[in-house]
């Protein structure tokens, strides 16, 4: 992770992050483990808890804490009342700085730890569930600080979204499962950045790809792309693997799965485990096995069997192990000098949903391109006089 070494280099030498302390609620991985250490580096106190159960590394928990004196909180396959006291436990550090995969520590915070408030600085939060519901709560004005979307960050969504979730989704269900994707008709719910990633993957290997969407402009831009758009309600009768990426609740539900094919796979790339809906499944199935590592299987009452992947949850995490580190190197050096940018302007900006600043995704970008060994070209100065010029046409 080159980027990232370089943002950490720097921040030894400045220790920008000096007494502050950071609340961590992120995927427990290497990858993870590098953008802590940073922090570390830059003088921060860093606290750890699991955004998902199922994508904790026991190992790198086990190491923050023994190696690198990051109190790490987690477990793989943790209840849901063991994340609820973990995540207590991480905000037990009385943070000034929050990082968010999903917005956990912030609804917490706002919901019945609002004694904790006062300390916080600013906070990032890395996904498009945990954006959107930020976006809820300062659009009730009840956010009260400033928090940097890093998931809008163009070299988050080009990259991260699109590239690393591509590969990682197929890679997990491939993992899973050991299916053949070559000739496969596959659905994919969803065409943001994420969606297009996987859908393309998908048409890489061989796939034949349906989109459906809800909202007309990326539907059209699938359509363009070269992708059958269609409801689910008519894809769900004709895909054979199934994939939510879309940010939302039930976007598979009873009426998909009574019209699906037998033997259908269905699996989340979306944040939450909310995407599918396993309780409809479980209502409809007859009887219920674990037939692989990550794959349950629900025969519903006519003989036709569907298979759920990682529960539910995130496919690429759960079965996979997530995005290539050379994909995190970037969204993880963009999201450090955010942090940077929100210690810099403390009780300067609004309590709001904030843009990474187009500066700080030039650098990354820069940055890692130079990791890459690539060199581009620089405008002249009659270039730049063109450019800034409003008198000079056709």
């Amino acid at each position: 992770m080159p980027v990232l070494r370089s943002v950490r280099d720097r921040f030894a030498r400045e220790r920008p992050l000096i007494g502050h302390r950071v609340a961590a609620c992120l995927h427990v991985t290497p990858e993870t483990a590098n953008f802590l250490l940073t922090l570390s580096a830059a003088g921060a106190t860093v606290t750890l808890c699991a955004s998902n159960p199922l994508s904790t590394q026991d190992e790198v928990a086990a190491s923050l804490s023994a190696d690198f004196d990051i109190p790490t909180y987690a477990s793989r396959g943790e209840s849901a009342g063991e994340r609820s006291e973990n995540v207590e436990r991480v905000l037990g550090c009385r943070p000034t700085i929050t990082l968010d995969d999903g917005a956990d520590l912030v609804s917490i915070l706002h919901d019945r730890r609002q004694d904790l408030l006062a300390d916080v600085v600013g906070g990032t939060e890395e996904t498009t569930t945990g954006v959107i519901r930020l976006r809820s709560l300062a659009a009730r004005g009840r956010l009260r600080y400033p928090i940097v979307a890093v998931n809008d960050a163009v070299t988050k969504q080009l990259f991260d979204s699109r590239h690393g979730t591509g590969q990682s989704t197929m890679d997990g269900i491939v993992r899973a499962t050991n299916v053949l994707l070559a000739g496969m008709p596959i659905v994919v719910a969803g065409y943001g950045w994420v969606g297009k990633g996987i859908a393309t993957r998908a048409r890489g290997l061989g796939a034949q790809v349906t989109v459906c969407e809800v909202d007309a402009v990326a539907a059209l831009e699938a359509c363009m792309d070269g992708f059958r758009v269609m409801p689910m309600r008519d894809a769900a009768k004709e895909g054979q693997v199934f994939i939510t990426a879309t940010g939302s609740s039930a976007v598979l539900g009873e009426e998909h799965f009574k019209a699906m094919p037998d033997n259908a796979l269905v699996a989340n790339a979306g944040h939450y485990d909310v995407e599918i809906d396993v309780g409809a499944l479980a209502r409809l199935a007859v009887h219920r096995r674990i037939v692989r590592d990550m794959v349950e299987e629900f025969e519903l009452g006519d003989g036709r069997r569907i298979h759920l992947l990682a529960g539910g949850r995130l496919v690429n995490l759960a079965a996979g192990e997530g995005h290539p580190a050379t994909i995190m190197d970037m969204s993880f050096a963009n999201q450090s000098l955010s942090i940077e940018y929100l210690v810099v302007r403390a009780g300067q900006l609004d309590p709001t949903v904030l843009a990474v600043p187009k500066d700080i995704d030039q650098r990354v970008a820069a940055l890692k391109l130079r990791s890459l060994g690539v060199r581009i070209d620089a405008l002249s100065a009659e270039q730049r006089r063109y450019l800034d010029s409003w008198s000079e046409g056709a």
